[in-house]
């Protein structure tokens, strides 16, 4: 394919890390007592490339489209559903509407090929490619054009958007399937160890689906390029949220992943421009099959293990909360020397 990624340049600075280093180690607390929280506040200074990082203007996309593929019955809900969500976020009752709205989280929906037509409205971005992806058991899901559209999309989205965080959200009837089959090309995995049960398939149904996805994965033997294994195997929102990954690191923005079909985008992002990992913030460890050991192959470690696994971006929602802990940590917390504290085996002679 012809599309060039934005280019994400390595963040690694040695003398910024240690500083950031420094400043959490000399906090009014024992030497890591805080755990993974101060993990986060490096990173976060790492990626903003401050001392004292500031999040701003949080911005929570949900990039929608449909599923060819859920003709073939991978799913427990019917493709209805996703347009039907769609209106569902706008009019403010998803629950990921609900946890945007509590911690002042931006909401944009992207429709990135829902088989739907929406009046435009607030909140809504119309960018639709096509009403959904082709069955990739009987031929590719995308065209190289639409697949690189959709790329495009997600990335002109990302310039649009203010602040300095992007939390990824999702949602496509059949999309789990999606994310199943690239995570099984791009690692290698068995295709059975990558799949469970979406929406709610039960076990028989989740047999159904992994010889489903044998099918797809038969049917395009040649695809193993990052970007010809999308538009092969993938979603319209999966591209459309591929190229606003790799748009917002390439902008130093601080990259908040949700769950499974999310963690899929970014594995394709990652293939693309390696860097891209350093600028993600892994929500949590969902109850989709297959995340567990994407996160593994990743390296990625999760802020939470709830067992959610209803997409949205509602687990990054979730977790944002802790990513404002984090900096405001970093920021906000006394040293030691300012707050007059003793250190650790620092203290006065005793007097006699």
């Amino acid at each position: 394919m012809a599309y060039t990624a934005p280019t994400v340049p390595d963040l690694s600075q040695p003398a910024l890390l240690q500083a950031l280093q420094h400043t959490i180690d000399q906090k009014t607390k024992p030497l890591g007592a805080l755990g993974r929280l101060e993990t986060l506040a490096v990173q976060l200074g790492l990626i903003l490339g401050t001392e004292r990082p500031e999040l701003q203007v949080p911005q929570l996309v949900v990039f929608a489209a449909d599923h060819g593929l859920a003709a073939r019955g991978v799913s427990a809900y019917p493709s209805d559903v996703t347009w039907q969500m769609v209106e569902n976020f706008l009019a403010g009752g998803a629950a990921v509407s609900v946890l945007a709205r509590q911690h002042g989280i931006g909401l944009t929906v992207m429709d990135c090929g829902v088989r739907h037509d929406f009046a435009p409205r607030p909140g809504l971005r119309l960018c639709k490619v096509a009403p959904g992806t082709a069955d990739a058991s009987a031929q590719p899901a995308m065209t190289h054009a639409q697949c690189e559209q959709a790329l495009a999309h997600g990335q002109a989205l990302v310039d649009e958007l203010p602040g300095n965080v992007l939390l990824l959200g999702e949602m496509g009837i059949g999309n789990t399937s999606a994310a199943s089959l690239l995570m099984a090309r791009l690692t290698g995995l068995d295709v059975v160890d990558c799949t469970g049960a979406g929406t709610g398939l039960d076990a028989a149904a989740v047999q159904r689906k992994v010889a489903v996805l044998r099918e797809v994965l038969q049917r395009h033997p040649d695809a193993t390029e990052p970007l010809d294994v999308l538009a092969a195997m993938g979603g319209l929102e999966i591209a459309a949220m591929v190229g606003a990954v790799l748009r917002a690191a390439a902008q130093r923005r601080v990259v908040v992943v949700d769950g499974f079909i999310t963690t899929a985008a970014v594995l394709v992002a990652a293939r693309l421009q390696p860097q891209v990992l350093q600028r993600c913030v892994f929500a949590h460890q969902s109850g989709e099959r297959g995340h567990a050991l994407l996160l593994a192959h990743l390296k990625a470690q999760p802020l939470l293990d709830l067992g959610l696994r209803l997409g949205e971006g509602s687990g990054a929602a979730l977790a944002w909360p802790l990513l404002v802990s984090a900096a405001a940590i970093l920021r906000d917390m006394a040293s030691f020397a300012s707050a007059g504290v003793a250190q650790r085996g620092v203290c006065d002679t005793p007097a006699h």
